[in-house]
């Protein structure tokens, strides 16, 4: 159940803090009556209005994306370059949930719900990430039992033990694939954990988030999670939630 000024907010009219302005002046009824109580939850289905014109209430949308390379993970761009939400025509508002860099390619989620996106990237719910990834540099043993130990990012924040699989070592281009699982989602955290062992990232892809993967979408294509897909991503962020 969301609170009044929440479920305001959610539909565009106004932001939160206006939302509870509009509540203290008395200007918004639910199924007629005026409430002026913060945090009141109305009854699914309540018909809320404002001045006595009625809201709409914001569907819930959930997509799964295979995020091509050079789009960006943010609404709109000053240099005009493509942003993955353009790339998905819907009525609602919707927004990336976390980030992948421009030319980092792979599962994506996008919706408009606010508590969803948060569940699912939090660095405090652990929901696994994993990554094919391209470096510049043959991997040590001792680098890989490093990363599988957790590792010291630049901001002094060690990360937690991570899955390594390494596919190839290629000692003529002097480069290693491997596949590199992650519990949590810190902002850049694949590159920056290779920046510390002093190798650059050259391809980037996150093959996998929680369960869903991306195999059967080309690059840009799209799909809507299924209720029990959101359901359990939820499930599964909610059980790896630490507790500190």
């Amino acid at each position: 159940m969301d609170r009044l000024q929440k479920i305001i907010a959610a539909s565009g009219v106004a932001s939160r803090r206006k939302a509870e302005e509009l509540i203290r002046q008395g200007r918004v009824t639910v199924d007629g009556t005026v409430i002026q109580k913060m945090g009141y939850q109305p009854r699914k289905g309540a018909v809320i209005a404002i001045d006595g014109k009625q809201i709409q209430r914001e569907n819930k949308v959930y997509f799964l994306m295979n995020k091509p390379r050079r789009t960006l993970c943010t609404l709109k761009d000053e240099h005009q370059r493509a942003t993955v939400v353009d790339l998905i025509d819907v009525p609602e508002r919707i927004f990336p949930v976390g980030r992948l860099d421009y030319d980092t390619t792979g599962v994506l989620i996008l919706t408009n719900d606010g508590d969803f996106a948060n569940e699912i990237m939090h660095p405090r719910y652990h929901l696994p990430k994993t990554y094919e990834v391209l470096i510049n540099g043959i991997l040590t043993t001792e680098q890989i039992k490093q990363l599988e130990k957790g590792i010291r990012l630049d901001d002094g924040i060690v990360t937690l033990p991570a899955k390594v699989w390494i596919t190839n070592k290629d000692f003529a281009r002097k480069t290693t694939s491997l596949e590199l699982t992650i519990q949590e989602g810190r902002n850049r955290q694949v590159k920056r954990m290779m920046e510390a062992l002093g190798y650059e990232v050259k391809r980037l892809n996150r093959s996998k988030l929680g369960f869903l993967m991306v195999r059967d979408l080309k690059p840009g294509e799209y799909r809507i999670l299924k209720p029990f897909e959101v359901k359990q991503l939820r499930r599964l962020a909610n059980e790896g939630m630490h507790h500190r």
